[in-house]
């Protein structure tokens, strides 16, 4: 628990520091108006890329959990395309992931609360049609 309350801190810093949790500044790049924020995506991406790389490589096992390291594929289907498009309209909407949502709120941005309670309210309804369509179902299959 502590160190994924550490990990936590030094994300929501990151986040702070590359100014990704400010909305205004996320709206302007998904309007083209500023291109900072794709040296802090490509920088992160490149370092998980190398994590990804090299981890199982140099150890058979996570080191905090000792999971084996292994790739878990999952299908491209219609949940994932509706899932991608309420992210993408929610953060066209409000200018911020939910990862930086929860940053924003603790650089003072009280407004966030807003999407905060949308994201609540929309994966309880999601929650609940899945339980719901899983339990109408005689033959449902889990899709993840």
């Amino acid at each position: 628990m502590p160190l994924i309350l550490i990990g936590g801190i030094i994300f929501g810093f990151g986040l702070g520091f590359s100014q990704m949790a400010r909305p205004e500044v996320v709206l302007n790049f998904l309007q083209f108006d500023d291109f900072g924020l794709v040296f802090v995506m490509f920088g992160a991406a490149i370092v998980t890329g190398i994590a990804f790389a090299v981890m199982p490589r140099l150890r058979s096992a996570a080191p905090l959990t000792g999971d084996r390291y292994e790739r878990r594929l999952k299908p491209f289907d219609r949940n994932v395309l509706v899932g991608g498009a309420i992210f993408g309209v929610g953060w066209g909407l409000s200018g911020i992931c939910p990862g930086a949502a929860y940053a924003s709120l603790g650089v003072g941005n009280v407004t966030i609360l807003w999407a905060l309670a949308g994201m609540f309210v929309g994966a309880y309804i999601q929650g609940y049609w899945r339980s719901y369509a899983a339990n109408s179902s005689p033959t449902a299959t889990r899709a993840d």
